[in-house]
């Protein structure tokens, strides 16, 4: 496979230190999915809990927030989802009023979504256990090992999103 200029060579593996751990439990990636695994199903239980929402539920509430009313295409968009991926929570959401939904008055082919009085409630109470739960992580670390973690946080997403579209480019 040929290198392109610039390019740094990936570093050898890291070695091992657990003998019980299979190679792939690891590495990095691995590590760091199962961080953000045990995170979300925490938080899946959170706010089932608080608030009665399924994860899809929850991430539609949560992109909503308080701002305007905002187009489904972009709600989708918000979510990383598309418009029918997200279609039933929404219905659901409306149907528990928890959601508005009303024509574009600037173009009726579009509908806008909003959260009611009822949905607000449900994003604070989102908001508030999602500052909690930042609170404990973050208590582990001190101020200065934090800064090195986002930056390094940073690095890896920058990393992470070009390894993403040089498979996109492979296709």
């Amino acid at each position: 496979m040929s290198q392109k200029p610039g390019k740094q060579t990936a570093p050898p593996p890291v070695a091992v230190r657990d003998g019980e751990l299979a190679p792939i439990t690891a590495m990095m990636s691995s590590r760091l999915m199962v961080l953000a695994n045990l995170l979300k199903r925490g938080a899946i239980l959170r706010y089932k809990r608080l608030a009665g929402l399924s994860s899809v539920e929850f991430g539609l509430v949560a992109s909503l927030g308080r701002r305007p009313p905002m187009s489904v295409i972009r709600l989708a968009e918000a979510v990383g989802m598309d418009k029918s991926q997200i279609s039933r929570a929404l219905a659901e959401l409306v149907s528990r009023k928890l959601v508005a939904k009303a024509v574009n008055p600037r173009d009726n082919r579009e509908t806008l979504v909003c959260l009611t009085k009822a949905g607000l409630a449900a994003h604070d109470a989102i908001v508030a256990g999602a500052q909690e739960r930042n609170w404990r992580l973050q208590e582990q670390l001190g101020k200065e090992e934090l800064a090195v973690l986002f930056d390094q946080i940073d690095r890896l997403t920058d990393t992470a999103a070009q390894m993403l579209a040089d498979e996109k480019d492979l296709k």
